[in-house]
């Protein structure tokens, strides 16, 4: 029994502790049945929370959670000492070092044989790779840490009243393996206040972790590995029309993978009373390009644009510079999801978009109303979905047999060939996009009704979906996407 345990508290690089999973279910349910008796007082819910967070770390990346303690007390003593410098020099040395340290490391994990890669094709020469596994969550907990630093620099933030403030803030479970990216300045001022959760918050994070547990682990799931991987594997095994079909399935199943972790990490932070901020409001609704980067991974697009495009510029250095500054924003957007050329030409791709769209503000402002918004809408589904091609593939190669099938192979005849094969799926890919069409008032009546139910209903219904996913689910746990990123 003992050992048994211990092999279940160990960390198994082939299961993860990931949100999807029943180890994790009873984990937070023991969480929650401790949390109630620490929760009002601040240290003892700091420290409780801390541990769990590390562990959390543990189990989903291993001994790497030493190197998150190690950038922690880091941050935290260079951004006391921008604080506390008097000098703008000494501030600015202070803040140096720590984007050294933070983007050496994400630089080295991430992108290392990446450069080695270039550098062979460049040279012809036979560099070897480095054998380097990449942190979980050092992409999202990097960019945290740098905002941090950054705003204590420009004088926005004061640090954290202590290192174990600062901790769980960097360390706080929910948000730390794959998002949403959470500001220092809207997460500290909470650590200090009373939990307290109204009804509504208790229906509104229940709301969410159902939702983001069905979106992952029935709708994202089924689709990528009864039709999308397939596709994606071998494109040239398939039709025009199933490739084109495994575009639609894959831009659906990435948006309930990660819109679904995000809901459930939200939905966690939320019971133990932490409010994060959303993530993702229904993007495939959007009619330009401009509006779905302001619904889509909403918290580094915000990032992007405070501490990359505005610092580059911006607006105000006039438009040539300002279409620059867009695509080095969304080309270095593109970079962070990963060390691949695949990635620099999705966000070259959407920069220059970006810059397309500025322009057709500026001199054709006219192109409004319901017919406009109904044929933007139409290009910026389509022109997101084509670029997600780049995006799944593993390499150019796979895209332009993608993309080559498509152009030369659709026959609308195999719809219903392809509905009587794969209808389940169908049935599923048509629910997904039918419920992300409604409006976000569906969402908050729901919300509503969930918080008025009692609590025997409540638990129902968990245990419902929970039961619903037993049956669906595959025999491996599906990471999330974005835990490569």
């Amino acid at each position: 029994m003992w050992a048994q345990l211990i092999d279940y508290l160990k960390f198994d690089p082939k299961q993860p502790l990931i949100f999807n999973t029943g180890l994790f279910l009873y984990l937070f349910l023991i969480l929650l049945f401790f949390y109630q008796f620490v929760y009002k007082r601040k240290k003892a819910r700091i420290l409780y929370l801390t541990i769990f967070s590390l562990f959390f770390y543990y189990k989903s990346g291993g001994w790497y959670f030493l190197l998150l303690i190690g950038s922690t007390i880091t941050d935290y003593v260079l951004a006391n000492l921008i604080y506390k410098s008097k000098e703008q020099r000494r501030k600015t040395l202070f803040l140096m070092i720590s984007l050294i340290i933070n983007l050496g490391l994400l630089a080295y994990f991430k992108y290392t044989n990446f450069l080695v890669s270039i550098v062979n094709d460049a040279l012809k020469s036979h560099v070897k790779f480095i054998d380097v596994i990449l942190p979980v969550g050092i992409s999202f907990y990097t960019f945290q840490v740098l905002s941090y630093t950054i705003d204590i620099y420009r004088g926005q933030l004061k640090p954290a009243k202590s290192i174990w403030d600062f901790g769980f803030y960097i360390s706080f479970f929910p948000h730390l393996v794959a998002g949403p990216i959470v500001r220092a300045k809207d997460f500290l001022p909470q650590i200090g206040l009373d939990i307290k959760l109204s009804k509504r918050d208790i229906g509104q994070a229940l709301f969410l972790i159902m939702t983001g547990l069905f979106k992952k682990a029935i709708i994202s799931d089924y689709i990528s590995i009864n039709f999308v991987d397939r596709i994606f594997d071998n494109p040239t095994l398939y039709s025009g029309t199933e490739n084109l079909l495994g575009v639609y399935g894959y831009a659906m199943q990435i948006y309930c993978d990660f819109s679904g972790y995000s809901d459930m990490a939200i939905g966690v932070a939320l019971l133990m009373g932490y409010r994060l901020g959303i993530n993702f409001d229904s993007p495939y609704q959007s009619t330009s390009i401009t509006e779905f980067w302001r619904r889509w991974h909403i918290s580094l697009s915000s990032w992007l644009r405070d501490y990359l495009y505005i610092p580059l510029g911006g607006n105000r250095k006039g438009k040539i510079r300002q279409y620059f500054n867009l695509m080095m924003t969304m080309v270095l957007g593109g970079l962070w999801h990963g060390a691949s050329w695949n990635f620099i030409v999705w966000g070259t791709m959407h920069g220059m978009m970006l810059a397309i769209d500025k322009l057709r503000m500026e001199y054709l402002p006219a192109m409004k109303g319901r017919i406009w918004s109904v044929l933007g809408w139409i290009f910026t589904f389509h022109f997101v979905a084509f670029c997600w091609i780049f995006f799944r593939s593993p390499d150019f190669e796979t895209s332009w047999q993608v993309i080559h099938q498509i152009e030369t192979g659709i026959q609308w005849n195999l719809l219903v060939q392809w509905f009587n094969a794969y209808t389940l799926l169908a049935i599923m890919l048509v629910f997904a996009y039918a419920t992300h069409a409604l409006p976000n008032r569906f969402n908050e009546w729901v919300t509503e009704r969930l918080g008025k139910t009692n609590l025997l209903v409540q638990a129902l219904l968990v245990v419902g979906l929970i039961f619903l996913v037993m049956q669906v689910k595959t025999s491996d746990i599906q990471p999330f996407i974005y835990f490569q990123f």
